[in-house]
């Protein structure tokens, strides 16, 4: 069954880096939504008709407007969108600082720069399926 997905960064080069490697990694998605920012992403989240609005989603931590950690603080205390798992695609990996977004209520992390073997397994695990066999990259 397709996902929806949904890609949080400010860099579009980043969403556009992320939207590709989820392809090569063979997940079929019915759509892949963008946002450049957490407001933008809780703005098109609660704006939804769908149900979930999102199968996943991927978010960036440094943003301007709204940051990664708060959406996720943000995310979690909606009971309407605490279900859906926000996976954090950063370069800022920190012991600390991955630990405390876990905390807070994230599914996983993916450094970057990232393999796409790396978020395939990712999205695999959460999405309780694994890509449709692709092993070139």
């Amino acid at each position: 069954m397709p996902s929806r997905l949904m890609i949080v960064d400010d860099s579009p080069v980043m969403r556009a880096f992320v939207k590709r490697t989820v392809a090569l990694a063979g997940f079929e998605t019915s759509e892949i939504l963008e946002a450049s920012n957490g407001r933008e992403a809780l703005d098109r989240l609660r704006a939804s008709t769908a149900s979930p609005a999102v199968d996943l989603i991927l978010t960036d931590i440094n943003m301007p407007v709204m940051d990664g950690e708060q959406l996720i603080g943000e995310l979690k205390s909606d009971p309407g969108l605490r279900s859906i798992p926000v996976v954090v695609v950063s370069t800022d990996s920190t012991e600390n600082r991955v630990g405390a977004l876990l905390r807070l209520g994230a599914s996983d992390y993916v450094r970057k720069p990232f393999p796409p073997e790396r978020l395939s397994e990712v999205l695999g695990g959460l999405l309780g399926r694994a890509g449709a066999g692709r092993e070139e990259f």
